[in-house]
């Protein structure tokens, strides 16, 4: 199986035609749907219609994968490894590791054992090139990138293990000869192609063989590594095709050879000359048919592409498609490779032109007599997302007619513009096509060429056909035929599988997607599932799937399932349902499965008869006419379902298709559903029921005309004759019916237009309380009179409670008699009716209702304008002190008061006018006309709009365009004339920029418009490119602010700021449209159900990102805010979730849901869930559960104890990590130390308070939070009483005790003088063993030194690395060292959502301004140091933070330092000044830590890291050099009595030839002792391989294994425990040398182990009851029972050993000499300037306080210097170097520590035989020490005093030097934390601070938490 380049990466080099082809008729696609309809068409899709039934992931990039149909197994090949998959679930049966391994391109294979190499190897990666099965021989046959493509014969059914070693490990009788073309078979390089085939055997042959296509990587290609050397070790051996061996069962010699005979192989090679002009690049190698009925021709085809020619412009890609034949049947005879070898382009094009040519082949795929592939347009940039594609059709009759005319071209009529002889092939016959003479072409010649014949041959006209289906980015394809359908299968480079349904025309009618694995390519080959059809497997970058073809399972209707146009899916009438075919019961017999192809209008369907039912009349039964495609009813149980569980009876008389009649009993009348309110009808479902399913289903209507009347009361006559049910009026009754002849005898209207109606007339308003009669017109009261004359009669209604007589006043006309009506209102409407007298009330029919209006005068007219302008209305109102009704003889209302200008608004406007003003006020004119051209600005008239006018009370004019600026007062003149208080104000806008002026296209970007008088107007437009508003305006006088919409292209726009809807302002103001923000990756994909949990969201492009948001569909709670880290990076607290469950991720971007931009460009999503992002998933699982070690719920605690809590936490999936916990025991936080699956553990380091006395532990993940037990703290009262008794205890010992030792002290003096002699008798042996052991270190450390590469050899850590490791000590592990180097906060981005960032930025930045303030930090930091809660840690971190955040000011720093230091020195002054600087308590303590270790950092590096890593070499190999307790760390040399062996145990050395393909060496000999255990060894091993890489470079020693060649034959793993193990007293002795027996000089080789043997875990946490290495524990030898090898042991003190001590002291003496020197020395190059600027600072504030004892100033230069941060350093190695500090070494350093610690005292050592052995190692040595340090001092004292001009130089360049290390914003924040937290005592001090109180410190600081503290309520209120 192919590979165009491993790890999904597209293939480089996509090849294509050498020549073109002869003309044939190209077959053509019809011209494809245009894209309008094909969205259409997607919008409608589900994309239900796949399924990934299970994924496999792969951890390194997938290459390629076989099917084993038989045996239901998947084989699936990767980079480095091989797996076996089951083939219904994916899940792993057996995996193999085949890399890394050390290889070299410019090597031979190592199989080749007489080829040797001077190229370096290095760890190369495996890519898998070739994977295919041959199940013939049972075989797997993988082939990869290493060792110059070499192959492997797995077996099949266990693909860990190899079936036939190749070559043979083992000599047989006859030795196989290996050549390099046997071995060098797959290309080298992991982007070069290669195809395989396994064919079957040849005529005479027993096995089968391998047909290769491999990418030449050799001299002269792009792959070839560009060295000095010219060899190419692939040149000679590998052809780009070749057909090889495979015969596993015959002879291994001939395995993988050229599969002819010695003398011709079975090869095509392109001429070295020619390379450059025929770069192929291999796509797919198959056969067709690939099953052949016996005697039928077979062949074998290869897809590839030649590649264009670089530097030739008009050179072009060209795909082909190679066929060579195969031997017929078992008899047949192999051909040559060559001699069948044609090839012919294939070409995919519309009718556009060249711009249209997809010319380089991706991916191909042969489904019966068609060949379906998918090509390219190369795109000019290599960076574009998704390269234009097509999918094409070949038929292979066409290849075959087109081979033929070729042949028959070149032999028989020569045409030289059809096909010519590939004469660039090494095989080839050459030169040129001839006419064969007297010949006749057979048909098996014309097909497969014979040997005398030219050959290769190239047809020179493509092969050409249209696009079926275009795309971009497809990626690979796979086609079946079903039904009348072809069905084609895309995969896409973004991870997608499309799936299009084509019609016989090859037209598209359907397409389906989903979402394999986003972002991941999917690989150019697919394959079905070969024992079930209806699976699809398919391979992205990383991940294996199994598709269900289709899932017809979520169409839910026959229409939904037909209409889907899914060839798959059809409906199971029966069934009622979407199933497969198969699925579906007699689906073979007719009308039993319904096909797509058959269309939506052959689903059931059915019509009942009648349609309409009459509520009131009896019906026998129901007619049921069933339609569409339905197996015969007759004879099945039927019945008809109503729903609400009534059914009754149905039948079928007789059996029939097509229309089929049934009948069925309808529902009884007492089961019939209510009337639904308002309605005279209700519908009723009914379903036909068969077999306990509903299978078709229709609607009839119960209707009942009586209840017309009811529902429509008003207009009851003409709703019931124009009802759609048949139902008659009844005059008589006033009722309507549904049978006429209920009616009594009297004229009834036939028709809507007879019945009695009101016809609607005028009338004038009423005044309320006023008594008028009312006419009322009739139409056709012909109808009603005779009935009205019988006694019955009118009345007229306004209302309920207002009913007045109603009196015929003739035929058509009706009078209401003295209506009196009343408002309270300004004015009522009432409508009229005319009723029937008695109840019910029964209308006559007033289709256009009537009503009658009555005013109030005295009712909502405060003034005299409003109370005149209603006789507009016709209200006869007049004003006489007040709004009264106007008599009949009152005169005519004369003139108002002038008009009163309460308000006016807005206040300004632009000069081109148009503004509306808003005039408020009284008595602004009766009507609009009073005003039409009475309103003025100064001159400038102001024109009224009449919709805006209210009378009296306002007015809205447009205002005219003013000359220039200016301000005036606004004029109403309605006959007398009124003037505002205010202004108005004509002025100029302008704009000036916008920010941001860049944002994502998608929209949601807000901007900022800066200009000045943006104010004015009413109406304000922000036009983005002069079309699109910019929404959500908030304006101000200098700014807008809005939201920009969606754009349509990348690119920049105009913005337009228009006032009143006249011209832009000018300003030229610009946006430029960005490509969308890109999520590509969400991790983790894992929630508790309470949230919060912090999810990151990997992309591009987030710097546009201003605010974004989190949700999720159905469960999801609120939705979160995010945080923008970087461009790449946001991260999101997780919502919380209503259940346990999976579900969809949105994101809100800018507001606006994101979408992904690259599904909707490829138009393969359907645009909903390209609106939802429809990709990410977040799973929900239930949240974490705790409890303490015993489950208990009270922990009792005594106050000032160290506290330690072991949590159990229950098992879950949620992969948490430790930093995701909190636990918190009260307010106190509790540090994690240990987290395991099941186990954390935690301490706290600081007090509890005692004033609650019982404090909760809560331990909290995300939102959720846990109180598992209480702590409850112990009382003082129980303390002192217990003291007392200890107390009077203790007394009483002492007594005895003093009895006793008198005693015993004469005894005592006798031992004395017994180990003074053993002493004396020692020490001429400890001489001696210093003597030895000092001669062979400084040997060993010689050869170390001459190693060390100066520059590269010593591991130092980056100073960010530094700083952080020094500044917070805390992060580190227990260990001390990371083998990992970790990201420090203050190393990364600063974690803020995007919304809240500009206020966070801009507080942040007034914060940096006070901290830059001296008056402000000096009395922000004294205020903390005040607080008692302000612990130690909080000192030290806020030093440490401050430290960070001023960094780039280290002058400023400095005299901040400065200023603090001399307030310590006034305190301490006045207490002893000695003590002063002695330990870290306060903030300007750690601050002089800090600056120390800024100022030492270059001394460190480039003076004392040398001599101080030789000194940690040489302490390392020192220890090394005698025996090693593995399991309790104690040596035979040490410096640390603690760690002393106690025990006299020999050692001999072994010299041990290991080979290890590891850290750029191959073979060392290495010294190791015999009492070494196998890890040790390895340990030893891998130091000597890798001293000089970083300690986080090396393979750890569980990860090797170590094997001995005892003989050439016998070989062993070497293990510290196996079944040879020793075992004494009931313990097992670990393995050693001297246990397996293992000679000088042996032979070892070490190797990487895939498994890790991790049975033991750590040797030193090893059980001690179980096992032991040197010694058993010390109790032991107490028993009287002992082991036969300890009663032999030579019984000697063990204090006798402490004489060791001296021994190792005495050999690494030169190395601490040479490190104490380099510290307490001074580079006349480099002077310590710090140094001599803070000793001398410290000098003149000891002079200044009258200090002048010398001993005082040394204590605060020593404490300053020496013990401030040398200390720090000789005992944390790992701050400085990335190296290993184990438990050993940092024992031995604490003692040269305290050495140096000594040297520094000025104190006498009072020393005698009980003082601690590390004070007394170097007593000696001490008193020189100090002379050293006194001089030191006393070389800095002499210096030249440093003004302060040089140290701020200095220090600026200190700075410079190391800017943009740290985010000062991250630290800022922090320290901001600390501010929130005591911001009360902060003010308070601020205050009380006259010089802050005079600048106004305290104000600028409530501004930063303002700025901060809202700024935050805001974020957090939105989410």
């Amino acid at each position: 199986m192919a590979r165009r380049a491993a790890g999904g990466a597209p293939l480089s080099a996509r090849a294509a035609a050498a020549s073109p082809l002869p003309p044939r008729p190209p077959f053509r696609a019809p011209s494809p749907c245009p894209l309008l309809p094909l969205l259409l068409l997607l919008g409608a899709a589900r994309v239900g219609a796949l399924e990934i039934q299970r994924r496999f992931p792969s951890p390194t990039p997938t290459n390629n994968f076989a099917l084993d149909g038989a045996a239901g197994t998947v084989y699936l090949a990767a980079v480095n490894r091989l797996y076996q998959l089951s083939g219904a679930n994916l899940s792993l049966e057996a995996e193999a590791a085949v890399g890394p391994v050390a290889d070299s391109p410019l090597c031979h294979a190592p199989q080749l054992p007489q080829a040797s190499c001077e190229h370096p190897r290095r760890l190369t990666d495996n890519y898998n090139k070739i994977l295919q099965l041959d199940p013939g021989q049972g075989l797997v046959v993988v082939c990869g990138s290493i060792y110059q493509g070499f192959c492997q014969l797995r077996r099949r059914g266990n693909i860990s293990a190899v079936a036939v070693r190749f070559p043979p490990a083992a000599p047989p009788a006859e030795p196989v000869t290996v050549f390099p073309s046997m071995l060098n078979v797959a290309a080298n390089h992991p982007n070069a192609s290669t195809v395989g085939l396994v064919l079957p055997p040849a005529a005479g042959t027993g096995g089968s063989r391998l047909l290769v296509g491999a990418t030449y990587t050799g001299y002269g290609s792009a792959f070839f590594p560009r060295n000095r050397s010219l060899e190419d070790h692939r040149f000679e051996n590998t052809p780009e095709i070749a057909i090889r061996s495979l015969d596993a069962r015959g002879d291994l010699a001939k395995l993988f050879t050229f599969d002819l005979n010695p003398s011709d192989d079975n090869i095509l090679k392109i001429k070295q000359g020619a390379k450059e002009q025929h770069k192929l690049g291999f796509v797919r190698a198959f056969l067709h048919p690939p099953d052949p009925p016996p005697g039928a021709p077979s062949y074998a085809y290869l897809a590839l592409n030649s590649e264009a020619r670089a530097g030739d412009k008009e050179s072009q890609a060209r795909s082909l498609l190679a066929r060579i034949c195969l031997p017929r049947g078992a008899g047949g005879d192999a051909k040559k490779l060559t001699e069948s070898y044609i090839q012919l382009g294939l070409q995919c094009a519309g009718g556009a032109g060249r711009g249209d040519l997809y010319s380089r082949l991706v991916s191909v795929f042969p489904a019966r007599e068609l060949l379906f592939a998918v090509f390219e347009r190369p795109q000019g940039s290599p960076a574009a997302r998704a390269t234009p594609a097509a999918l094409c059709a070949f038929r292979f009759a066409d290849v075959q007619a087109a081979i033929r005319a070729a042949r028959n071209a070149c032999f028989v009529e020569p045409a030289p513009d059809v096909v010519a002889v590939l004469d660039s092939v090494v095989q080839g016959t050459g030169p040129a096509c001839e006419r064969k003479r007297n010949i006749q072409l057979q048909p098996e010649q014309l097909d497969c060429g014979a040997a005398h014949l030219q050959h290769p041959l190239s047809i020179l006209q493509p092969l050409k056909a249209t696009p079926v289906f275009r795309a971009p980015g497809l990626s690979s394809v796979a086609v079946a035929m079903v039904s009348n359908y072809t069905v084609v299968f895309l995969g896409t480079v973004s991870g997608r599988l499309l799936k299009i349904n084509l019609n016989e025309s090859m037209q598209v009618v359907s397409r389906r997607v989903v979402t394999v694995a986003y972002g991941e390519p999917v690989h150019h080959v697919m394959q079905f599932d070969p024992a079930d059809a209806g699976y699809l497997y398919l391979m992205t970058s990383h991940q294996m799937a199994r598709v269900k073809v289709a899932a017809c399972a979520v169409h839910t209707t026959c229409g939904d399932c037909v209409g889907a146009a899914d060839a798959y899916c059809g409906w199971c009438a029966l069934e009622t349902r979407c199933t497969l075919q198969q699925d579906c019961a007699n689906s073979d017999q007719r009308h039993f499965w319904t096909s797509a192809s058959e269309g939506p209008s052959r689903c059931p369907a059915m019509t009942v008869l009648p349609a309409e039912i009459d509520v009131h009349q009896e019906y026998p039964g129901m007619i049921l006419q069933i339609s569409g495609s339905l197996p015969s009813l007759s004879g099945l149980e039927m019945t008809c379902d109503y729903g609400n569980n009534i059914r009754t009876v149905a039948r079928v008389p007789g059996p029939a298709f097509g229309h089929q009649i049934a009948y069925c009993n309808l529902l009884p009348r007492d089961r019939f559903p209510p009337f639904p309110p308002h309605q005279d009808h209700v519908i009723v479902a009914m379903s036909v029921r068969v077999n306990g399913r509903n299978i078709v289903r229709a609607n009839f209507t119960i209707y009942n005309c009586s209840r017309i009347g009811q529902v429509y009361p008003h207009t009851a006559c003409t709703s019931c004759l124009s009802a759609q049910w048949p139902c008659f009026w009844c005059t008589q009754q006033h009722a309507c019916v549904s049978n006429q002849s209920r009616c009594e005898a009297s004229p009834n209207p036939a028709s809507p237009q007879d019945c009695l109606q009101i016809l609607p007339s005028p009338l004038a308003p009423m005044p309320t309380g006023s008594s008028q009669s009312i006419p009322v017109h009739l139409a056709n009261a012909a109808f009603q009179r005779p009935h009205v004359s019988q006694g019955a009669a009118l009345e007229c209604s306004f209302g309920p409670e207002e009913i007045f007589e109603a009196i015929w006043v003739n035929e058509s006309t009706v009078r209401c008699n003295q209506v009196v009506l009343h408002t309270t209102q300004k004015s009522q409407v009432f409508p009229l009716s005319l009723q029937l007298k008695g109840q019910p009330a029964r209308f006559l029919d007033s289709p256009d209702p009537m009503t009658v209006e009555v005013y109030n005068c005295a009712m909502g007219s405060p003034d005299c304008s409003q109370c005149l302008g209603r006789e507009d209305l016709g209200h006869l109102c007049v004003w006489s002190d007040g709004c009264r009704l106007r008599g009949p003889l009152q005169p005519l209302p004369g003139t108002c008061p002038a008009p009163e200008i309460r308000a006016i608004e807005p206040l300004s406007g632009p000069l081109d006018g148009g503004t509306l003003l808003t005039i408020r006020g009284r008595n602004l004119g009766r009507r609009l006309s009073d005003v039409a051209h009475g309103v003025w600005i100064g001159s400038v008239a102001c024109e009224p709009l009449a919709d805006r006018y209210t009378v009296s009370e306002q007015i809205v004019c447009a205002t005219g365009p003013a000359p220039g600026a200016f301000s005036d007062v606004v004029t109403v003149n309605a006959s007398k004339e009124g003037k505002s208080r205010e202004r108005f104000s004509y002025v100029l806008p302008l704009v000036q920029f916008l920010e941001p002026d860049k944002g994502p296209k998608a929209g949601g970007t807000r901007i900022t418009i800066h200009g000045s008088d943006l104010h004015v107007g009413s109406e304000l437009q922000v036009l983005v490119n002069d079309t699109e508003p910019c929404t959500e305006l908030v304006r101000t006088d200098t700014s807008i602010a809005c939201t920009v919409p969606e754009g349509a292209l990348p690119a920049p726009v105009s913005v337009c700021v228009r006032f009143e809807r006249r011209g832009c302002v000018r300003g030229n103001l610009t946006f430029q449209y960005m490509q969308n923000p890109v999520i590509t990756a969400i991790s983790p994909r894992r929630s508790p159900v309470s949230g919060g949990r912090t999810i990151t969201v990997a992309g591009e492009r987030f710097h546009m990102v201003q605010n974004v948001s989190m949700a999720v569909h159905h469960i999801g709670r609120e939705p979160t805010l995010c945080k923008v880290l970087n461009s790449t990076l946001i991260t999101c607290p997780s919502p919380g979730a209503l259940s346990n469950a999976s579900a969809l991720v949105d994101f809100f971007i800018n507001g606006r849901a994101y979408a992904d931009e690259v599904a909707v460009a490829e138009e393969l999503l359907d645009p909903e869930e390209a609106r939802r992002g429809g990709r990410f998933r977040l799973d929900y699982l239930p949240d974490p559960q705790f409890s303490t070690a015993k489950r208990e719920k009270w922990i009792k605690h005594h106050p000032g104890e160290p506290l330690t809590l072991v949590i159990h936490k229950e098992q879950d999936s949620l992969g948490l990590q430790s930093h995701e916990y909190r636990i918190k025991i009260g307010q106190v936080a509790c540090d994690i130390q240990i987290v395991s699956d099941r186990v954390i553990h935690c301490s706290v380091n600081e007090s509890l308070g005692t004033a609650e006395g019982q404090l909760p532990i809560t331990i909290q993940v995300g939102n959720f939070n846990q109180t598992i037990a209480t702590l409850q703290l112990g009382g003082s009262e129980t303390a002192i009483i217990v003291s007392i008794v200890i107390c009077s205890v203790l007394l009483l010992l002492s007594v005895v005790a003093l009895f006793v030792f008198c005693t015993k002290s004469r005894r005592a003096e006798r031992y004395w003088q017994k180990t003074l002699l053993q002493m004396e008798e020692m020490e001429s042996q400890i001489r001696e063993e210093i003597r030895k052991g000092f001669a062979e270190l400084q040997t060993d450390m010689t050869d170390l030194t001459k190693e060390l590469n100066r520059s590269q050899g010593i591991p130092f850590l980056e100073y960010k690395h530094f700083v952080t490791r020094t500044f917070f000590p805390k992060t580190l592990n227990a260990q001390g060292s990371s083998t990992v180097q970790e990201t420090h906060p203050l190393l990364g981005e600063w974690k803020i959502p995007e919304s809240c960032r500009p206020n966070m930025e801009e507080g942040i930045s007034l914060f940096s301004s006070l901290l830059n303030n001296k008056h402000f930090l000096i009395v922000f930091v004294h205020a903390l140091e005040q607080q008692k809660d302000f612990a130690v840690r909080d000192r030290c971190s806020l030093a440490s933070l401050l430290t960070i955040a001023l960094h780039g000011k280290l002058e400023y720093y400095t005299g901040i330092m400065k200023e603090l230091l001399v307030d310590l020195i006034d305190a301490s002054a006045a207490k002893n000044p000695k003590l002063m600087l002695r330990r870290t308590e306060s903030v300007v303590e750690k601050m002089l830590t800090n600056w120390m270790s800024i100022c030492m950092y270059s001394c460190l590096r480039e003076t004392v890291g040398e001599p101080f890593f030789l000194l940690l070499c040489a302490i390392k190999q020192q220890i090394n050099k005698g025996s090693i307790d593995a399991i309790t760390g104690k040596a035979r040399y040490t410096l640390n009595e603690e760690w002393l062996l106690r025990e006299n145990i020999e050692a001999k050395p072994r010299n041990l030839n290991v080979s290890f393909q590891g850290c750029g060496m191959d073979s060392l000999s290495v010294r190791a002792m015999d009492t070494d255990t196998l890890t040790q060894v390895k340990e030893k091993i891998l130091e000597a391989f890798c001293k000089n890489v970083p300690y986080s470079q090396w393979p750890r020693a569980e990860d090797v294994d170590l094997e001995w060649f005892a003989s050439s034959t016998q070989s062993y793993i070497l293990r510290d425990l196996d079944d040879t193990s020793v075992v004494e007293d009931g313990r097992k002795k670990l393995n050693t040398l001297a246990h397996y027996k293992i000679p000088e000089g042996a032979s070892l080789a070490m190797s990487l182990t895939d498994k890790k043997d991790n049975t033991l875990g750590r040797v030193k946490d090893l059980d001690t009851e179980k096992y032991f290495h040197l010694v058993l524990p010390t109790d032991e030898l107490a028993e009287p029972k002992k082991s036969h090898r300890q009663s032999h042991r030579k019984k000697v003190l063990p204090e006798i050993y402490l004489t060791r001590l001296l021994s190792t002291k005495g050999t690494l003496q030169k190395f601490l000499d040479d490190l104490f020197k380099a510290i307490l020395s001074i580079r006349e190059d480099k002077p310590p300037l710090a140094v001599k600027y803070f000793f001398d600072f410290l000098e003149e504030q000891a002079e200044k306080r009258g200090i002048s004892d010398p001993d005082t100033l040394h204590i605060w230069k020593t404490n300053s210097l020496p013990l401030r941060f040398w200390v720090n350093i000789l005992k944390n190695p790992q701050f400085v170097f990335d190296i290993d500090k184990t438990d050993h070494i940092d024992a031995c350093l604490s003692v040269i520590a305290q050495a140096f610690i000594d040297a520094c005292s000025i104190s006498d050592l009072q020393l005698g035989k009980d003082s601690p052995t590390n004070k007394l190692l170097y007593a000696k040595e001490i008193p020189e020490y100090r002379k050293i340090v006194q001089r030191y001092y006393k070389q800095i004292h002499d210096m030249t005093p440093l003004s302060e001009q040089e140290m701020n130089a200095h220090l600026a360049e200190e700075s410079r030097k190391y800017q943009n290390e740290f985010n000062t914003n991250v630290a800022m924040a922090e320290i901001y934390k600390y501010a929130k937290r005591y911001r009360t005592q902060i003010m308070t001090a601020l205050e009380a601070n006259p010089t802050a109180r005079r600048t106004q410190l305290q104000h600028k600081f409530e501004q930063v938490v303002a700025l901060m503290e809202d700024n935050i309520y805001e974020c957090y209120s939105e989410a």
